[in-house]
């Protein structure tokens, strides 16, 4: 697959991901139940694939990048500063989860800051990239770069999206289809 394709996809998928998110906080604002679980799988999907494939991929797509393009390279930065910070506040976020499923009390205002905070970053995050740097990686990066940026990061296969989920996310996965 053409890789500025590939790397759309992926933000599609994790725009679902965070619309998912952002109905289980919408039914926190309106007081009805929330589906822990489920906000538990779309935040370690995320964690786990995201931060761990996604993110680095792009690190190394940005740093390309940064070298074809000087004026790009101070936005690239903070894109990449965003890559931890989206980490760090999923990781606060899944111990917030994790938290409330080992039947621990957390105030209502922590849940909706953990779950915000990282609604917004991310969100706002792969709005940025899509804006703004994917048609310039389209434009401005070679098939050499491009070789460069896939051997950056292993291949791993998406646990999610591609073909069968595993066993963890299935039920995620279904729930994805009857949102569509």
């Amino acid at each position: 697959m053409d890789p500025i394709a590939a790397w759309h996809t992926e933000h599609v998928y994790f725009n679902q991901l965070l619309g998912l998110l952002q109905r289980q906080l919408d039914l926190f604002h309106r007081d009805e139940e929330l589906n822990f679980e489920l906000m538990m799988d779309i935040v370690t999907y995320l964690r786990d694939y995201s931060d761990r494939v996604h993110h680095p991929r792009e690190d190394a797509a940005f740093a390309r990048l940064a070298t074809r393009c000087p004026d790009l390279r101070l936005m690239l930065a903070r894109l990449s500063q965003e890559h931890r910070v989206i980490a760090h506040a999923g990781e606060t976020l899944l111990k917030v989860l994790q938290a409330i499923l080992g039947g621990a009390i957390i105030a209502k205002g922590e849940i909706e800051m953990a779950i915000a905070t990282y609604l917004v970053y991310y969100g706002n995050h792969i709005a940025r990239e899509e804006e703004d740097v994917l048609v310039r990686a389209a434009k401005e990066l070679t098939r050499e770069d491009w070789d460069a940026v896939r051997l950056a990061v292993p291949s791993v296969r998406d646990p999610l999206f591609d073909g069968d989920p595993q066993e963890r996310y299935r039920a995620l996965r279904r729930q994805i289809a009857l949102e569509a």
